[in-house]
């Protein structure tokens, strides 16, 4: 199974993320920065399995964050 492995503490919050998939990210209201929804946090960074629908547009998210703190792992 794929995962998405996201490095929240890098995040700029710029949005790109939540609009490509909007069913696996939002943005907090809190400190503005993406938020991977139902993921588990391991050593200070959020792991999430997805499903091979979900793969096309987390690659695209991955692909254009700035930070580049969104990483796919299979």
């Amino acid at each position: 199974m794929t995962k998405i492995i996201h490095y929240r503490d890098d995040c700029i919050g710029c949005g790109l993320c939540a609009e490509y998939s909007p069913e696996l990210w939002e943005i907090s209201k809190i400190d503005g920065k993406a938020l991977l929804k139902n993921s588990i946090l391991k050593k200070n960074v959020y792991i999430l399995e997805i499903n091979e629908s979900d793969l096309k547009d987390t690659k695209l998210a991955a692909r254009d964050c700035p930070t580049r703190v969104i990483k796919i792992m299979k």
